[in-house]
Order: C-alpha cells, then sequence, then structure tokens
C-alpha cells in the first residue's frame, strides 16, 4: 500500500514538473515574442523619424580607425558641405570606400570622405559626421565630404546619383542650419578641378544648389 502511495505522489510530482516545464517555456517564448514586437516597433519607429526627417537611406561602413583615412579627429563647427567625384570611372561605393579602408595598410596617400554616392544611388557613410575626413584640404576641419561617382569621363552624374546627392545634401544642410552658398566644391577650396562636371559647366552647379534650396 505504501508502495503504491509512494508510486502515486511520484507521478504526481512527475506530472507537476512536466506542467511546470511546459508553462516556462511558453512564458519564454511569449517574453522572446514580445521583446521582438518591441524591437520591430522601436525601429519601425526610427525609420519614420528618419523618413520624416528627410535622411536618404545609409549604408553605414565606418573605416577602420588609422593614420590615412580616419585619424579619428573630433571635427569643429560644421560650416560647410563639400562636394567631390571619384574620378574613377565605373568604380561603385563600395570599391572606392575599400580604397579609403586599405590606405591603413598601404599608407600610399591620405584621403578619405564622410559619404559616398555611387552609381545606382547608394549612399555610403565611412565616416561618422563628427569626425573630420581627408577630403577638402583646409576645410578638413569644418566641412562634411561627399564623394559621387561616376560612370563615364565626363564625370556628370548619373539620375540617380545626382537625386541621392540632392536629398543627402539637402539633409545635411537642415541638420547644420546651413544655407545653399555653404555647399561648395572641391574646386572653391584649391581650384582643382572636382567634381569636374560641376567646374566644366557651372550653370549645372547653380541649378544643383538652387534645388537645394527647394528640396
Amino acid at each position: 500500500m505504501k508502495k503504491s502511495k509512494r508510486r502515486n505522489r511520484r507521478k504526481k510530482e512527475q506530472a507537476l514538473a512536466r506542467v511546470l516545464t511546459v508553462l516556462l517555456v511558453t512564458g519564454l517564448c511569449l517574453t522572446g515574442v514580445l521583446i521582438w514586437q518591441r524591437e520591430k516597433r522601436t525601429a519601425a519607429t526610427q525609420t519614420a523619424m528618419e523618413d520624416a526627417d528627410g535622411r536618404p537611406p545609409l549604408d553605414v561602413e565606418l573605416l577602420t580607425v588609422n593614420p590615412y583615412s580616419r585619424p579619428g579627429t573630433a571635427i569643429g563647427p560644421i560650416r560647410g558641405i563639400v562636394i567631390h567625384y571619384t574620378a574613377n570611372p565605373g568604380s561603385s561605393a563600395r570599391q572606392n570606400r575599400d580604397y579609403f579602408e586599405g590606405l591603413k595598410d598601404s599608407g600610399e596617400t591620405h584621403a578619405s570622405s564622410h559619404f559616398i554616392i555611387g552609381l545606382d544611388g547608394e549612399i555610403v557613410q565611412c565616416i561618422p559626421c563628427n569626425e573630420i575626413s581627408y577630403a577638402s584640404n583646409d576645410r578638413n576641419d569644418d566641412t562634411i565630404s561627399i564623394e559621387c561617382c561616376i560612370p563615364d569621363e565626363t564625370g556628370q552624374f548619373r539620375p540617380e546619383t545626382y537625386q541621392s546627392l540632392v536629398t543627402l545634401t539637402s539633409w545635411l544642410c537642415r541638420r547644420y542650419g546651413l544655407s545653399a552658398d555653404q555647399v561648395i566644391r572641391h574646386y572653391d577650396v584649391t581650384g582643382k578641378l572636382c567634381p569636374k562636371y560641376y567646374v566644366e559647366h557651372p550653370e549645372a552647379w547653380e541649378q544643383f544648389k538652387s534645388e537645394l534650396e527647394t528640396s
């Protein structure tokens, strides 16, 4: 009789343990679902805020901190945006980003940019906006730099590249309280033929700046 009672008690304890295990697993699953839903809502809210603010989609691929392309030096108050072109027809934003990254090993020169816009309008961010880039010579310490990929030797941007440039530059102007007159060419800093098409076609440059004022 006592053995029978012990067996019944063990069975009840085992059944209770199984019920508790099921409840625990169910609780963990529900917690995971709630966390996932919360993170999804947070991401959706962040995306909506970015869209409302006009920021275009960015592929953030920051360079490794190094002396040749990302020194990690804090930038001063932002007083301008400098537009560049890659002078490397047919190359992609990622290829130019990887070139900047490779300078940490080759040490062949000092070069980089905060943003690179590709042939299809994709935007890669290489350096945080609170650090300097090696792009604009004497204006490195107070400007954000944007490199644009080109399809051929004319230096003219593809429509996709151009539209992303307008959107990105407009967003940066709003972010830092800049006017269209504070958006300049690399040429305006050093006299270098950069961006080539906008130096050779100043009317196209003025058209670009006028679009910034209405974006």
